[in-house]
């Protein structure tokens, strides 16, 4: 498949980079600094992450590239980039928990980006490579309780939901309410298996 073969294909960074129909996920590299600060300064996106502050100043952005390059943030944090032109649409990684069979799914795409797919396609991609490289049994994966549009990627991916809580907001400087999602192994085995019949 070729979908395969461009997972093996490594990033100089020594992430794997990533091919979809429509998009190339590769690791942040210094020249997506403006860009990721122009779409990541924004409170609609900021309010949405937990990790991210608001204003997300060219400054902010330079220190999350470096630290993605240093692993930092977790080995496969991924610019979304445009197969056709490019462009930087926004972020999608996954990142090592407690229990390292257990990875956590993050994501977030600019307005601009919005309502095309392309926050599932990314997801996709990258769930698919941590259950075909990894020793992952479990991704998790959480959304505010008021993000409709994060929680229909989530359902698309498979995700079954585990329960609520809260977590810290950089953007906001409080906790807010969020769901928690879980997507094993056999499940996504099974969701693999249904799509190809």
């Amino acid at each position: 498949m070729q979908r395969d073969e461009d997972e093996r294909k490594r990033d100089p960074d020594g992430c794997p980079v990533l091919v979809t129909e429509r998009l190339v996920l590769r690791p942040p590299h210094r020249e997506d600094t403006n860009a990721l600060a122009c779409l990541a300064n924004n409170a609609r996106v900021a309010t949405m992450v937990s990790r991210m502050p608001h204003p997300y100043t060219r400054r902010d952005a330079a220190d999350f590239i470096r630290r993605a390059k240093t692993g930092a943030i977790g080995k496969c944090v991924y610019a979304v980039t445009n197969a056709d032109d490019g462009r930087f649409l926004g972020c999608c990684g996954i990142e090592p928990q407690d229990d390292p069979s257990t990875l956590e799914l993050g994501y977030w795409i600019g307005e601009p980006f919005w309502g095309k797919g392309y926050a599932t396609e990314a997801a996709h991609a990258v769930i698919d490579m941590a259950f075909r490289t990894r020793n992952t049994e479990c991704i998790d994966v959480r959304c505010r309780v008021t993000n409709a549009a994060s929680r229909r990627v989530i359902h698309k991916c498979g995700f079954q939901y585990q329960g609520t809580g809260m977590v810290n907001s950089l953007a906001l400087d409080s906790a807010v309410p969020i769901e928690w999602y879980r997507l094993d192994q056999k499940t996504w085995i099974s969701l693999r298996s249904w799509a190809a019949a």
